[in-house]
């Protein structure tokens, strides 16, 4: 079917402008109508998205899909999908249902928190099908407004400042990749990103202020770029936002914070990063690489010490992510399949997790570690949802959280056995801070006063949960799901960038030799 991308796309811009141009007034009625159409738009998107899935075929390692069209000035749009960024589409898509579900207990200015929502939808999508960089760029700035308005309005009492924090720091980086894309231009003529795969930057050292860079226009680039995505994930030491952004963000706001848009930081490596900027890749990588060792385990030492479950969860990401960016930077089958496996699970994981404490927190007002125990006396049904969930951040084998760390941990070790070593003990740490925080919350006795009268999980919450934990556990026994449609086109990202390598070490050798 022609323009099923771009249908699929501007569903729930559609739906959010028909909400803000004919839905009047914020009685009962009119928040209801507003949270029905913008879960009717999502549930199209989804729809919408599976036919998408059921005509891909993933032995092609082309783009499908593709539409192109002039634009402005010359610059195209350009929308397309290969095995990677399909399945980042399903994920934005199955994820966004569940999301307006989980905020229909709100009251506030609804019909604005459901544009909100389903604008950043519209958004998210496009990150993951832009073919063209202009394109891309737009997408990837504008989706900061409906996330920061999301913190800034619906947020906790400190969400002032965590929305502008979120909102500086991830533009501070993005301004670094537009004057990259200006300068992929100049050099190459175009922004169209399939033809920028086969345009070779110049890698020539040069030197810039009394500073010899090697990797030349390609090194310059990829840090350009490297500003944004390391904010965007965040990788340490970039990822100082993020726990309060997570903290100040109402449950909804996390959940697709956490479950998405990290993800277009690993999304951006793999889409430019190494094909693109091939020499500078394998040049910066081993940084990358030990900056993410740190990542895994600092941020699971400071998860151990937090009182605020929503702040432990947030510093678990950070480190999940450390293992996604370990995983791309080894530039192998098994890291990459990993590391995009990872950041899948992660999707469903760390979504889950944050409703669980927004589950609690709906019925307690309080995200305090101290304030609750006990609670599978009281509420059995959503201690058995969090436990799975628990193992599963944790890496039990048997769910989804398993799969990605152990393929990116074996193409780690086919690198350096060090760094493979130490990201190992970050496994052990993620198992002490989710237990810790488990036995804490869950298990015991139930000796609070303001806990008996706590309720169990109603029907809407457990409907919201039964697609998390089917997914869960189905990729954690049948990764071959995921595996499958990302491997051709895996192998043909790594059979380039080991193609450019071999050509630019022939060259230096030449070049040596002379």
């Amino acid at each position: 079917m022609e323009n099923l991308l771009t249908i699929m796309i501007f569903i729930p811009l559609i739906a959010g402008l028909i909400l803000m141009i004919f839905l009047r007034g914020d009685d009962a009625a009119a928040q209801n109508n507003a949270k029905l159409l913008a879960l009717i738009a999502t549930l199209a998107t989804f729809l919408t998205s599976i036919f998408l899935y059921a005509g891909f075929d993933s032995a092609n390692t082309d783009f499908q899909f593709v539409e192109d069209r002039d634009w402005l000035l010359g610059f195209s749009y350009k929308m397309g999908v290969d095995g990677i960024s399909i399945l980042f589409v399903l994920l934005t898509t199955f994820l966004m249902p569940l999301v307006i579900a989980s905020c229909w207990d709100v009251k506030h200015r609804v019909k604005e928190y459901m544009i909100a929502l389903l604008f950043l939808e519209t958004l998210m999508l496009g990150v993951f099908c832009a073919l063209d960089l202009v394109l891309f760029y737009l997408f990837f700035e504008a989706g900061l407004i409906p996330m920061f308005l999301i913190i800034g309005i619906w947020g906790g009492a400190n969400r002032i400042y965590a929305s502008f924090k979120f909102f500086l720091y991830t533009l501070l980086g993005s301004v670094l990749m537009l004057v990259a894309i200006i300068a992929m231009y100049v050099d190459s003529g175009t922004t169209d990103i399939p033809t920028l795969f086969l345009h070779e930057f110049d890698a020539i050292p040069l030197e810039v202020l009394g500073i010899k860079v090697t990797g030349g226009l390609q090194s310059l680039m990829w840090l350009a770029f490297f500003a944004s995505f390391a904010v965007k994930m965040p990788m340490w030491p970039f990822h100082t936002w993020l726990p309060d952004a997570h903290v100040q963000a109402p449950t909804a706001g996390s959940v697709v914070l956490a479950a998405i848009l990290l993800k277009m930081g690993g999304y951006g490596f793999l889409r430019f990063s190494l094909p693109m900027f091939p020499i500078a890749s394998e040049l910066l990588g081993p940084v990358v690489l030990w900056m993410s060792v740190i990542a895994i385990i600092y941020t699971s030492l400071v998860a151990l010490v937090q009182t605020d479950m929503k702040k432990l969860i947030a510093y678990s990401s950070v480190a999940h992510m450390g293992f996604v960016t370990m995983g791309i930077f080894t530039v192998n089958q098994q890291g990459i399949d990993g590391a995009i496996f990872q950041m899948i699970s992660h999707g469903f994981i760390s979504g889950a997790l944050f409703l669980c404490v927004g589950v609690i927190y709906d019925r307690m007002h309080t995200r305090e570690i101290s304030a609750y125990g006990g609670l599978v006396n009281r509420m059995p049904g959503y201690a058995l949802v969090f436990m799975l969930f628990t193992m599963a951040n944790v890496g039990l084998p048997g769910t989804s959280g398993f799969v990605g760390e152990f393929l990116t941990i074996i193409g780690v070790f086919k690198v350096n056995t060090w760094i493979a070593v130490f990201a190992t003990s970050g496994v052990v740490l993620s198992a002490a801070y989710a237990l810790w925080l488990y036995r804490r919350v869950v298990m015991g006795d139930l000796i609070k006063e303001s806990l008996r009268t706590i309720t169990d999980m109603n029907l809407r919450e457990r409907a919201i949960f039964t697609p998390l934990v089917f997914m869960t556990i189905l990729l954690g026994i049948y990764p071959a799901l995921i595996l499958d449609v990302i491997g051709p086109s895996v192998g043909l990202l790594v059979e380039n960038y080991e193609k450019s390598i071999s050509v630019y070490s022939h060259s230096i050798l030449s070049f040596s030799k002379h």
